[in-house]
């Protein structure tokens, strides 16, 4: 339980925040949960290429073509950084979201777990010790952190200052979101977005106190996910625990 939760503190607070094809998520014999239907809608149309744009606002109206009201599924890698104790986890596994506000983490490394909202609740499941852990959503995915800006993109514009930053890779463009209500657990999300697909390539969240969440993704698809992914039942017997007590 401890690499779980300094993994979700990471995620959440400092943070964290898309592929892979729609078929039953990583570990899906031990997660239960509705066996949702998928339906292969048009991928969105990836923007035309152009020359570099040079404004945020430029880039933002790019990236809400690609995200606004699209669910996406995508392997991540996570890396985890505690400054003060001097201590870097890795992580990796596939992530799920949908519009709005449902996302569901599934790690499958260093061992099996997932992180579940539908927008409202949230479940953190260990199905090897059959433990969940329950939380509000909107108290720990607030102000989009933990990624939850991908799940309804609108959040970007209402809780940051946006900036275009030094881009962190070739054919890329970075931008700097910083909260605009103080907040000592996020003090900055850079967003790493390829120049041609307009994909989010990989998010690094930084905190006040000098702590860093590093998430890759790679082959985002963009299809139809069914809200029933979205939604946990927890288990016969299952060992209950509220995330904020």
């Amino acid at each position: 339980m401890k690499n779980i939760l300094f993994l979700f503190t990471l995620l959440v607070c400092v943070c964290a925040m898309p592929g892979i094809s729609l078929s039953e998520p990583a570990g899906s014999e031990s997660l239960p949960k509705s066996s949702p239907e998928t339906t292969p809608k048009a991928l969105p149309q990836a923007p035309p290429e152009a020359s570099d744009l040079n404004s945020h606002e430029e880039i933002l109206a790019k990236l809400e073509v690609r995200y606004n009201a699209a669910d996406f599924t995508a392997d991540f890698s996570q890396e985890s950084t505690l400054k003060a104790l001097d201590i870097t986890d890795t992580a990796a596994g596939k992530v799920w979201f949908k519009h709005p506000g449902m996302m569901r983490w599934e790690y499958e490394r260093p061992e099996k777990y997932a992180i579940i909202s539908d927008g409202k609740n949230l479940w953190i499941y260990r199905p090897e010790d059959n433990q969940v852990v329950i939380g509000d959503a909107m108290a720990y995915f607030s102000n989009g952190k933990g990624a939850s800006f991908l799940s309804n993109f609108k959040l970007v514009q209402d809780a940051y200052l946006v900036s275009v930053a030094e881009p962190a890779k070739e054919g890329q463009y970075t931008l700097k979101l910083v909260p605009k209500q103080k907040q000592m657990d996020l003090s900055a999300i850079f967003l790493n977005i390829g120049k041609k697909s307009f994909d989010i390539k990989s998010v690094l969240t930084l905190n006040d106190y000098g702590d860093e969440t590093r998430i890759d993704f790679s082959d985002s698809i963009f299809e139809d996910l069914d809200a029933s992914l979205f939604n946990f039942r927890i288990p016969p017997g299952a060992d209950i625990l509220k995330l904020d007590e």
